[in-house]
């Protein structure tokens, strides 16, 4: 089974994750061995009554449990045998600086529980990644050739209470090292850790529940930090680290869910697994989304066959962690409401909601699987993420625990400072208003609910707002900046001053394509009674949307080639988006050292940060342009919808892309090196972030990857006005050597351009000749690409022409430093030749 981690707030990952999620391998459920009740007492199992005396703690639930004399024992009824039960597991509390928080999940696995044969009990782990019908005969070859493997067996000490079942002693299996309840080899070896420390190990507590057991124990490992790397530093200072953990075994329905299968026209988490028959050529791969189970009450599904909106009969509920400050908990509340208005357009009402949790309910826990949460965690993580926990059977969601990192807040106000201080006041200060800041946070819970809601990011959702429209109050206004808040579309960076827009123009929210994506997943389709009946359905459902309404459109998470999905842009239309951005960030910095003072006595690290968000905010609007270059939009269609799904970007396009890389980026931004600022955050003899920007921007700019992409593009489609990686070169060239018409000095930002671009030439003909620096760096990461392609021919060709201008500007040139530079080249091209002639 693949199954998809939901996606983060931000790209960042943690390199020091101490714990590995494992994937589940989903299988449907064969029928429950029927159990047959023992009359005879077999030898070696005792009386219950002697197992579980009368001073034994009973607690009953999934499993009923038994806490006597220090020991832990689980009366497992007959009826719980062959049963599907998941085991979520979550740090309680980790040890400092592994980079997990309490609540953070560890691991899922799909158990049964199963009489063996002599006398015990196993508990298996449910790995199967085929199926088939039972009443099929490949049923029986996917039997024969399949055992799920036994990860702990139990002598069984008695029989249950009324003589049915069977009594085990689990305290060893849950105090102890294993791979189901505590961590997984991987995990003990990335930090050095070595046994486990049994006299430093204990149960903190065993509780049931009707559908679920809760676990938690603490657990220590001894180590040795490493040598050569910073490790943990409980290890460097105590030789061990202790951690607490909670394990929620929790029973999955005897009947699963009716699955909804997954259609990549629509941005869900799936899970996958292959289905074999009978009747097959070929195997085939059913994957199903992730979705909570979302049912009218029997008493109201004539109602909600009318349209009527109707309760579901099992809401979903997200709790507050009560180490949430409250100032914060009522935005944290107000993002997941929101969420009702979506669950409409399925034909419910009152379906989500978000609750303080209930701090003197000493019944309730934090850690018990049946509570979803929004976990906050004192972390300098700049963060916040929603996954989901779901049936491996059916994609049915269980339980989710959001992770909120209490430094998200800087996180959004960096955002917002660079992306809407020039339209909004309230962002012109290191320290937001507490409404300004309850806001952000609402934005951001509403993402991180959608995705425990089953929903992908959809990172086009904002190309199909016109860049215009983002400057019109009132349309902007009434329909948002982008389609989806499962986009990474922040904020509305393109509004400018005179348009005055306010808040409702400026911030995401849930809009058109994530409420009718919630309609699609959502929405009962009681007249099918198998996922695969529903299939005609939701096929009609999303072409007849998508033609209704191009803003429903889905294009994933933006890792192709396509210009339309890209993460933190806005618009139809890269250049336009970002001329507008880049005109707000200039009247952003002339004011960085006002609005970044706090008080007297201060340093500058308020200046230092806010400028460098300034140059990463000007960076990705570069970077949206430069996606432009080479693109490959690309548009998901089934067999039965017209035109084709890979097509290029137009040729004028591209130009209008080159030609705002040239102002903005080969030309050199002046507004940005105000020497008022970097005189008092920057020290010169550490690097010049400015110029160095720029050469890795050229280098992108003329990579043996774009190249040779443009180079297929044109020999794909064939279409006489394509843009051509001749073309692309020679209008770089047409900027980037303009002095040598012009006649004018060559500052130091283009001399250093100049030079990268005859190393950039080299790298395309011969990576091994160029070393060091980004232009090494391009060259060996294109060597691959250039490797059989007409491109080496093309970069050498325009390595003669550069050379032969260079030679003619030469002796027009008056500035000495310009002219020494123009001879470097020179040189550096000639002994190049020479080389590769020996």
């Amino acid at each position: 089974m693949k199954k998809l981690v939901a996606g983060l707030l931000v790209t960042t990952v943690s390199s020091c994750a101490l714990f590995q999620k494992q994937s589940h391998k989903p299988a449907v459920a064969p029928p429950a061995p029927t159990v047959k009740k023992d009359s005879a007492r077999p030898a070696g199992i005792k009386p219950f009554s002697d197992v579980i005396t009368a001073k034994a703690v009973t607690r009953k639930g999934l499993f009923t449990v038994h806490e006597q004399d220090g020991k832990y024992f689980f009366e497992l009824a007959d009826t719980i045998f062959g049963r599907d039960i998941l085991l979520v597991s979550r740090l309680s509390k980790s040890t400092p600086g592994a980079g997990n928080f309490g609540g953070e999940e560890m691991n899922e696995q799909m158990l049964r529980w199963e009489k063996g044969p002599n006398n015990n009990v196993f508990l298996r782990v449910i790995t199967l990644i085929s199926t088939a019908d039972s009443t099929n005969q490949i049923y029986k070859a996917i039997e024969n050739s399949n055992v799920y493997p036994i990860a702990a067996a139990f002598d069984i000490k008695a029989k249950g209470k009324d003589g049915a079942g069977a009594v085990i002693d689990v305290t060893d299996f849950i105090k102890g090292d294993n791979m189901l309840l505590a961590f997984t080899p991987a995990a003990k070896r990335s930090f050095n850790l070595t046994a486990l420390a049994a006299d430093r190990s204990y149960v903190v507590s065993v509780r049931s529940y009707p559908l679920n057991t809760e676990v938690r124990t603490v657990k220590t490992y001894q180590g040795m930090p490493p040598a050569d790397k910073p490790g943990l530093p409980a290890l460097a200072e105590a030789g061990a680290i202790t951690i607490e953990m909670n394990n929620s075994f929790v029973l999955l329905p005897k009947v699963p869910m009716k699955m909804r299968h997954f259609d990549y026209r629509v941005g869900f988490f799936s899970s996958d697994y292959k289905k074999f028959s009978d009747a097959q050529q070929q195997v085939q791969e059913e994957s199903y989304i992730h979705r909570w189970r979302l049912e009218p009450k029997p008493e109201d599904m004539e109602k909600w066959k009318r349209g009527e909106l109707v309760e579901p009969a099992k809401p979903i509920v997200y709790y507050i962690d009560p180490a949430t400050p409250k100032k914060w908990r009522p935005y944290l509340i107000a993002g997941i409401n929101d969420w009702c208005k979506a669950f409409e357009q399925a034909g419910f009402k009152n379906a989500i909601s978000g609750k303080e949790w209930p701090e003197n309910d000493s019944t309730m826990s934090l850690d018990d699987a049946r509570y979803s949460v929004v976990r906050y965690f004192a972390a300098s993580v700049e963060n916040a993420y929603g996954p989901n926990v779901a049936d491996p059977r059916s994609g049915e969601i269980i339980e989710s625990h959001v992770g909120w990192y209490h430094n998200v807040m800087k996180l959004v106000h960096d955002w917002y400072f660079t992306q809407a201080g020039a339209i909004d006041p309230g962002a012109r200060k290191m320290v937001f208003d507490d409404t300004l800041m309850g806001q952000l946070i609402r934005f951001v819970s509403s993402h991180e609910i959608g995705h425990t809601l089953g929903l992908r990011h959809n990172m086009g959702a904002s190309s199909a707002t016109p860049v215009e429209k983002l400057r019109d109050k009132a349309w902007v206004e009434a329909h948002g900046h982008t389609a989806s808040i499962m986009d990474y579309a922040r904020f509305n960076y393109v509004a400018q001053p005179e348009d005055n827009i306010s808040h409702a123009g400026i911030f995401p929210r849930i809009n058109d394509y994530d409420k009718w994506a919630i309609q699609w997943g959502y929405t009962p389709i009681p007249e099918a009674a198998t996922g695969k009946e529903e299939l005609p359905i939701l096929n009609k459902w999303i072409k007849d949307s998508l033609s209704a309404n191009p803003r429903l459109w889905f294009s994933g998470e933006g890792k192709d080639y396509d210009p339309r999905s890209q993460t933190e842009d806005l618009g139809d239309n890269s250049m336009k988006a970002s001329e507008y951005g880049m005109k707000n960030l200039m009247r952003i910095v002339p004011h960085l050292i006002e609005w970044t003072k706090e008080r007297d006595g201060d340093d500058y690290n308020n200046l230092a940060t806010m400028y460098k968000a300034v140059m990463t905010q000007r960076e990705r609007y570069l970077g949206h342009v430069l996606k432009n270059l080479a693109g490959v939009p690309q548009t998901a269609k089934s067999v039965d919808q017209a035109g084709a799904i890979y097509a290029y970007t137009p040729r004028a396009i591209q130009k209008e892309a080159v030609a705002f890389l040239c102002k903005y980026e080969l030309q050199t931004p002046e507004w940005l090196l105000d020497t008022a600022i970097l005189n008092r955050i920057n020290n010169p003899g550490l690097g010049e972030p400015v110029s160095e920007g720029q050469g890795t921007m050229l280098m992108l700019m003329m990579s043996g990857g774009r190249l040779t992409r443009l180079e297929a593009q044109v020999n794909r489609f064939k279409d006489k006005d394509m843009y051509t990686p001749e073309e692309l070169l020679s209008d770089i060239e047409n900027e980037l050597w303009s002095e040598l018409r012009t006649g004018k000095p060559i500052d130091f930002y283009r001399r250093k351009l100049q030079r990268s671009y005859a190393d950039g030439l080299k790298g395309l003909i011969d990576a091994s000749q160029v070393k060091g620096g980004v232009a090494g760096l391009i060259a060996s990461m294109s060597a691959q690409q250039m490797a059989n392609s007409d491109m080496k021919i093309l970069a050498k060709a325009h390595l003669v022409k550069v050379q032969k201008m260079v030679a003619a500007a030469i002796p027009g040139v008056k500035d000495a430093t310009s002219k020494q530079h123009l001879e470097f080249i020179l040189d550096g091209i000639k002994k190049f030749f020479d080389d590769k002639n020996k």
